[in-house]
């Protein structure tokens, strides 16, 4: 190179290196990028054996090697090696233990369920770090998981490296915390400090049972705290304590670079707001959060029962009723959970209360109960209507909960495994299951205006005509106190959930498929037919909705429009963030900010 050229070039070079990183950032971004595609096994850029035992001396022995879990399956069906993983497939607290599974095993016509070559088992923030440099320098598809319940697959992917935080699980509860970096004079308030790897059993025992507050978390025991935060998250007590994002006040995380960076209103508030309900996985390798707390109501309780109807016209008749009766008596902070409308004329209602007497709560489900009894040749109880308390403080407590409901939960059956390990009956359905298809909408609370009760009625009805359907009322923020739709509008969630009264899905799936499972080689042939019915059932519900709106957590994996409807006039905004923090694209995640630009495997930059 000439004297002169190389000069100017090392002059540019000095300029450029004094700018800020935003400005650089934007640079880099008018520049066209050629095409990139990360490396797999078999190409000549997969790191060495040598380069691989480098990078686990460096983690102290912490990358594993994942074998797939069934490979002595395919020996012997009856070795031991087999048969355990077998007995233990529907237990979601031995799935979220192995690094080669997935509390889903797939859907149909869209992913598997497949381990990573290789996973950092990480137990602090720097081997996190380490991973994610690794996987950058050596061009490797990265994926992170912490409690595997990805609907979409996002927490797996073959020919990949694995940041598994499960074995980072501390939560601890404080009175008194304030954010790094607030201004002097900011009042501390109760809080709880969780690792990445925790669940929200793990934070219910802590922040309930053993410390006597609340934490708006999921309703699912097994759920990590992480991907839940990132991804809105809602309870079964929404309706009063809003989105579980909008508790966020702090994370520590670990951006594309390998820095590590605290993250809150006043350090990054960018990406702060990005991941309270931008989605897991897009932005950096979270490795603790810590959550707002609250005082225990006074009271939880519970509402359950189903009622079949006699006749479709009669089943119309009371999806009709409902609507009015849920308006009048349930549309408020107290009343949570879900009324599911079912293709044989069945409504079941598994609702939940909060912070409202027994007294009250009998009262508002008196105009119901009358109704249903007045019209003895329309309808009948399956399942007798029943309504109770909950003591606050015991709702997660499992010794509790085993001698005054035993039927509610089903215990981890593991030998030596933690007593306290439990999930709700209800749940057992989800585990490993295989999905056929699966669609959420918010619907706004306009339609349950007179004018509209009809309409919304009709539609109700057709769609259970093709297919079962869930109204989860507490994943829709229209109804809540102040407080919480304000702090929703500052996450990164689609704006259309502070107008919803609830959150409808049309969803459905098999037992578990996962790749080389015996039995289980070949594609169940129905599973294509229930997918068509699934989407038909959908399809009756679609003139409701004005335009689309979904929760990224809980979505159709083939969602055509995800951009408007995981974050509506949101994405631009998070897009940005994403190209500051991430803008060679090392997160990948199906259907996450960025996404767009790679190849559907995450392999390749479109």
């Amino acid at each position: 190179m000439k004297r002169k050229k190389f000069i100017l070039s090392a002059g540019a070079l000095t300029i450029w290196s004094l700018l800020p990183a935003k400005v650089w950032t934007a640079f880099r971004a008018t520049v066209p990028r050629k095409k990139f595609s990360r490396v797999r096994p078999s190409d000549p850029g997969w790191p060495s054996v040598k380069e691989w035992d480098e990078l686990g001396a460096a983690l102290k022995g912490r990358l594993i090697k994942v074998e797939p879990p069934f490979a002595a399956c395919g020996v012997d069906v009856n070795a031991e090696s087999c048969t355990s993983v077998l007995n233990q497939i529907k237990n979601p607290y031995f799935l979220g233990d192995q690094p080669a599974l997935t509390q889903s095993s797939g859907w149909v016509g869209a992913w598997h369920s497949q381990p990573s070559v290789y996973c950092v088992e990480a137990h602090e923030t720097s081997d996190i770090a380490a991973a994610i440099k690794f996987a950058r320098r050596k061009n490797l598809r990265l994926v992170i998981k912490g409690g595997g319940h990805s609907y979409l697959g996002t927490s797996c992917s073959a020919d990949s490296l694995l940041i598994w935080t499960r074995k980072m699980n501390a939560v601890e509860t404080t009175d008194s915390f304030v954010p790094e970096g607030a201004p002097t004079g900011t009042s501390p308030v109760p809080a709880v400090h969780v690792q990445a790897g925790a669940i929200w059993r793990q934070a219910y025992d802590a922040v309930t049972t053993k410390g006597k507050r609340y934490v708006q978390g999921g309703g699912c025991t097994t759920v990590g705290v992480a991907g839940l935060i990132q991804g809105g998250g809602f309870g079964s007590y929404s309706k009063n304590y809003g989105l579980a994002a909008a508790s966020l006040l702090e994370a520590q995380v670990v951006i594309a670079d390998g820095s590590i960076l605290t993250v809150n209103a006043y350090k990054h508030p960018d990406l702060f707001w990005a991941l309270k309900g931008g989605g897991g996985g897009s932005f950096a390798a979270v490795t603790s959060l810590t959550l707002k707390t609250h005082e225990l109501p006074a009271t939880f309780g519970a509402a359950f029962g189903t009622v079949k109807a006699s006749s479709d016209e009669a089943f119309r008749k009371l999806i009709d009723f409902v609507i009015g009766f849920y308006r009048d008596n349930l549309f408020n902070a107290h009343w949570g959970e879900q009324i599911r409308l079912h293709s044989n004329n069945r409504l079941q209602v598994s609702m939940l209360f909060q912070g409202s007497s027994l007294q009250d709560a009998t009262s508002a489900w008196q105009p119901f109960k009358t109704w249903i009894s007045d019209r003895p040749a329309d309808y009948a109880w399956t399942e007798p209507f029943g309504i109770g308390p909950i003591p606050p403080q015991h709702m997660w407590d499992t010794s509790f909960i085993e001698k005054f409901a035993p039927k509610a939960i089903v215990k981890d059956s593991r030998a030596g495994a933690p007593g306290e390990n439990f999930y709700w009956a209800g749940d057992s359905a989800q585990c490993g299951l295989f999905w056929w298809g699966y669609h959420s909408a918010w619907l706004p609370q306009s339609l349950l205006h007179e004018e509209s009760r009809k309409r919304l009625s009709d539609a109700l009805f057709a769609s259970s005509r093709r297919w079962d359907l869930e109204l989860h009322m507490n994943k829709g923020l229209a109804g809540a106190p102040p407080a919480a739709l304000e702090a929703a509008k500052e996450t990164a969630t689609n704006p259309a959930v502070l107008d919803a009264f609830a959150l409808v899905i049309v969803a459905g799936g098999g037992a578990p498929a996962y790749p080389g499972m015996p039995g289980k080689d070949k594609d169940d042939p129905g599973a294509k037919i229930r997918a068509s019915m699934i989407d038909a059932s959908f399809n009756e519900l679609k003139p409701l909705i004005p335009a689309p709106a979904s929760y990224f957590n809980e979505t159709d994996f083939f969602e055509p429009h995800w951009q408007e409807a995981f974050w509506g006039a949101n994405y631009s905004r998070l897009r940005e963030i994403k190209k500051t923090y991430d803008p060679d694209g090392l997160f990948y995640v199906h259907h996450g900010v960025g996404s767009e630009e790679w190849s559907d495997d995450g392999f390749t930059r479109l």
